[in-house]
């Protein structure tokens, strides 16, 4: 007979392995799903330094911490990707690659993915020059001459690990004044073997059996700004923010315009059962302390809905 989960939790970054220790600790059988790797795309970052009660720890050390703790809990976790989610009577399918599996309740904690620039020569020269994690690639560019195209933290935090390790790095960014943390733009400032490019969008990257040079124009943002200039590069580092990672979800629950699942701080989707958490949810602020607390939020809204089947639970906060 095949298991029947109280809740299946699709992702298991910050938000959903949260989640999963909320559930854990409330008694309910929970299953996580993950198509690549647990802890999400902050275990790209070398160093994450606003997670409260840490002065500074790596993104792979604190998804550690959680996955364990999830799993030391008894939450069962997967490693298959999920095509979809289908709702029969009053159970949940979710199909993945391999099996099938039915629960009670969902939670969609599947994050976002780095967005694309789209520009002649991106696809083409992905893996042999175009990078979208520095911590990753970064140390393929000793010595090397880079760019960093974006003006949030992760193109800002991405800069200055790779200024320990290339001779050159630019960064690029559309506006004069930057989205992420004056701090990390201050120790940016500080680094000698690093050039602000401000003012300009990327329009070709060009090269041979590899990237050779990244062509900008002015973005028109910032005023004097006119020319168009190119740099000689041996690789090209992309941030410029995320797109959810929500692709056949559209049936289940409401997307917005963006391609987000439309929830409140409640984190409760317009089809019942059926939660988010995280970064692929409409919300105004993503962090990951943030992705947290939707983790705690979905998972009491899933306790609270289970309790009203007629299963008596509460979550120790």
């Amino acid at each position: 007979m095949k298991k029947m989960y109280d809740v299946i939790i699709v992702g298991a970054g910050i938000a959903g392995l949260t989640a999963a220790v909320y559930l854990r600790r409330a008694g309910k059988e929970v299953l996580l799903l993950e198509s690549n790797i647990c802890g999400g795309q902050i275990v790209n970052n070398y160093s994450v330094e606003n997670w409260p009660g840490e002065i500074k720890i790596s993104g792979v050390d604190l998804m550690e911490k959680v996955h364990k703790q999830a799993v030391k809990l008894g939450a069962e976790v997967k490693f298959e990707k999920v095509k979809n989610v289908e709702k029969k009577d009053y159970e949940f399918v979710t199909i993945t690659d391999e099996n099938d599996y039915s629960s009670r309740t969902v939670i969609l904690a599947t994050g976002a993915e780095s967005r694309k620039l789209g520009i002649p020569g991106e696809e083409e020269f992905a893996g042999r020059g175009v990078s979208y994690c520095a911590t990753c690639d970064g140390a393929l560019y000793k010595n090397k001459t880079v760019a960093m195209i974006g003006g949030g933290n992760t193109a800002l935090e991405g800069a200055l690990y790779l200024a320990d390790i290339a001779k050159k790095v630019y960064l690029v960014h559309l506006y004069d004044q930057f989205k992420g943390d004056a701090i990390t733009v201050e120790k940016l400032r500080k680094k000698k073997n690093v050039e602000f490019v401000l003012g300009y969008a990327s329009k070709e990257i060009n090269g041979g059996d590899a990237v050779k040079s990244l062509v900008l124009v002015p973005s028109g943002k910032v005023k004097g700004v006119t020319d168009e200039k190119s740099l000689s590069l041996d690789g090209v580092f992309v941030a410029i923010g995320q797109v959810p990672t929500t692709k056949g979800f559209d049936g289940l629950v409401e997307l917005d315009e963006y391609g987000y699942i439309v929830a409140g701080e409640d984190c409760v989707t317009s089809c019942e059962g059926v939660f988010v958490a995280g970064d692929c949810r409409t919300k105004t602020t993503r962090q990951l302390v943030t992705a947290a607390a939707d983790g705690a939020t979905a998972a009491e809204a899933v306790n609270r809905f289970l309790n009203s089947q007629g299963e008596i639970t509460s979550i120790d906060i």
